[in-house]
């Protein structure tokens, strides 16, 4: 799916796990006048149980998206506590048009890279673990956001170590998710969302 919005153009590829009907995956992203924010959240496990604690971190992010990342990050590992909720690693984007500055947080095996205009890719350092209602500490990466900037961000169901550097290169979205359709079609063993998002002034 390709979504123009005024200076983020977002593309997305979901498919569950082979044999489930569910995806184990959420996301939810946003533009506002001052900026953009970008969540994938992946429930233990997969199939229905897994969608549900996904779709709960998802559901305290969308609320509360104006908040800070470290504090979304709390807010939602609170959400997963006391239930019968399996807990989810999550990654978070965001990018601030007015500042012209980027940043993100990751738990667990959400993958978040940028790649500059000059094709230099920055790749996220996780936080180990993931959220389960149990304090947890996260940091909060930073970088400069320039124009034609793209950001990467995909679930464990994406093998990182198949995509080449023409995946990188494409200069559309749309184009940079049809070859990923093309070569996930041959590895498709666990949940999986890519979403490829390239920011223009």
């Amino acid at each position: 799916m390709i979504d123009k919005k005024d200076h983020m153009e977002v593309a997305t590829f979901q498919k569950p796990k082979k044999g489930n009907y569910h995806s184990g995956d959420s996301y939810f992203y946003i533009e506002t006048d001052d900026g953009f924010l970008c969540a994938l959240a992946d429930g233990l496990g997969s199939g229905e149980v897994a969608k549900d604690s996904a779709d709960t971190v998802i559901d305290v992010i969308r609320d509360s998206h104006t908040k800070p990342l470290d504090e979304l990050v709390h807010l939602a590992n609170q959400a997963l506590f006391g239930h019968h909720l399996r807990g989810c690693v999550l990654g978070i984007l965001r990018v601030n048009y007015r500042e012209q500055s980027y940043s993100y947080v990751s738990v667990g095996n959400i993958s978040v890279i940028a790649v500059d205009h000059y094709g230099k890719k920055k790749r996220n350092i996780p936080v180990p673990g993931y959220l389960s209602g149990v304090k947890k500490s996260v940091k909060v990466h930073n970088g400069d956001l320039q124009n034609g900037s793209v950001f990467f961000m995909f679930s464990d169901g994406v093998n990182e170590r198949k995509l080449t550097k023409e995946f990188y290169s494409h200069q559309t979205m749309d184009l940079t998710i049809q070859w990923f359709t093309l070569q996930q079609e041959h590895y498709m063993d666990d949940d999986t969302t890519l979403i490829a998002m390239k920011y223009s002034e």
